[in-house]
């Protein structure tokens, strides 16, 4: 547990004479609870400043702040040269001063990081990086204790906050990096300290922001950079994609390469999905092949696995490990499948979406029998090629889908491109929301029809989710 005295030591160098044990450390007001400490940030809608009396209400003990506040609190700037311990009482709560916040809080996460023993593994891309963190932990958790960051907490801020919570008997953190602008993943590289990097692919997700996937590529590099060299520094890179596989030069670690279309040090032959009921293949390892059963859904899920079994054996775990962790896997991120008393089967794939991830679910759809609905919302921040990514799914819904449902402005594109390559207009809908399409959603759905749901985060597909499970 992290202590008031490690905060001074990682800003300002000083141990003053304080045991204060720190409870958490957080960044919303509402979660702050008794002993813990309340970090300000100044936000795109909201200030924390405005809320370090609600955090100290709700039980905190210090807070982090770079602005001096109305109240009377208690404050050490820890700006000064000179900040003096003599006779000082720790009486809380106490607001420590600092130039900026949130650089402040990424010093204390690195601090604390490097206290820490932990074998650190980085996980960055455009698609799949969450489930193989997600897949990658249950793994090693058979075997280690293992720290990872909750849900999609992989930026500059979830990140470091992640990395406060490190206790001395975790022995691996599991870390996914998201990546918006050029830096970023440096800047978490250089907090975290990753030994193992591994890098999905590169697509079109986060163009809007990055400007073009050769931008993307440079950003998702950067954690392949920052890996120390072998033997302590290894790189698992995906074969498939140009863009990925050429970061083998920029690095000095341990390259270990992956593929599921050609020879690889790890690589996946007889790749068949069992519909709903999983995936299996053949993985080849230094001259061994092993048989792989998983309950992951759809043949693109053997990217998944074969990240998760390269990261399974840099980090020491046996095929025996390995076969167990992927086969019993609880994972509940990517394609799950919802079965409702009326026999329709609604496969929730609402976490998120790019023309990739949604492609993929649309072929894995079209291999299921009945009658397919897709149910697609907006993909957001593809920049320049929004349109583009749009219609690369349009293009594909003839040979995958009976009924089509539409959510968003940017998804008339999906149906403009599915009309053109023959789609029936009439069994298109629709609707600027999920909230206007959940009704028409529910009256849609027949019997035993088969249901993908999938749209970006923002586009509250699940709204949708829950109405079809509430009308079953």
């Amino acid at each position: 547990m992290i202590n008031l005295k490690d905060v001074f030591q990682a800003l300002i160098g000083f141990i003053p004479p304080l045991d204060v044990p720190l409870s958490a450390v957080v960044i919303d007001s509402r979660q702050a609870i008794a002993n813990s400490m309340f970090i300000a940030l100044p936000g795109e809608h909201v200030d924390g400043h405005d809320f370090v009396r609600d955090a100290f209400d709700n039980g905190a003990i210090a807070a982090l702040v770079n602005q001096d506040l109305p109240d009377s609190f208690t404050t050490i700037d820890l700006r000064s040269a000179n900040v003096n311990f003599n006779n000082f009482t720790f009486t809380p709560p106490l607001c420590l001063r600092v130039t900026d916040a949130l650089s402040g809080l990424q010093t204390l996460a690195k601090f604390w990081r490097e206290k820490h023993p932990v074998h650190t593994i980085g996980i960055t891309g455009s698609v799949g990086k969450t489930t193989t963190k997600e897949l990658t932990s249950a793994i090693l958790s058979q075997k280690f204790s293992i720290l990872k960051n909750p849900g999609n907490r992989n930026n500059e801020i979830g990140l470091p906050l992640t990395l406060l919570e490190l206790e001395p008997h975790h022995q691996f953190a599991v870390l996914e990096m998201g990546f918006y602008v050029p830096g970023e993943i440096k800047l978490l590289c250089q907090i975290a300290q990753p030994q193992i990097g591994v890098v999905t692919n590169i697509g079109m997700v986060h163009a809007e922001r990055a400007g073009s996937q050769e931008m993307i590529a440079k950003g998702k590099a950067e954690l392949i950079e920052s890996l120390p060299a072998s033997p302590q520094g290894i790189a698992i890179l995906n074969k498939d994609d140009p863009r990925v596989w050429a970061m083998r030069e920029k690095t000095d670690a341990l390259v270990l390469s992956y593929s599921a279309k050609e020879k690889a040090d790890l690589y996946a032959t007889e790749v068949r999905s069992q519909g709903l009921h999983g995936i299996s293949c053949q993985l080849h390892y230094q001259g061994q092949t092993h048989h792989i059963q998983a309950p992951l859904l759809g043949e693109f899920s053997v990217y998944m696995i074969l990240r998760a079994a390269a990261i399974a054996l840099s980090c020491g775990l046996d095929w025996d490990e390995i076969n167990h962790g992927l086969a019993t896997t609880q994972v509940d991120i990517r394609m799950h499948p919802i079965t409702l008393a009326n026999g329709v089967t609604v496969i929730d794939d609402t976490y998120n979406a790019s023309p990739a991830s949604t492609i993929a679910a649309l072929q894995f759809l079209k291999t299921l029998p009945g009658r397919r609905v897709a149910i697609l919302g907006d993909m957001l921040e593809l920049g320049r090629y929004e349109q583009a990514g749009h219609a690369s799914v349009g293009a594909i819904i003839p040979d995958s889908v009976d009924v089509l449902i539409l959510v968003g402005h940017r998804s008339k594109t999906i149906a403009q491109a599915a009309i053109k390559v023959g789609f029936p207009p009439e069994k298109i809908q629709w609707f600027p929301d999920s909230i206007q399409a959940a009704q028409p959603a529910v009256n849609t759905i027949q019997n035993g029809d088969i249901v993908l749901v999938k749209g970006s985060n923002s586009m509250r597909m699940d709204r949708i989710l829950a109405a079809l499970q509430e009308c079953e």
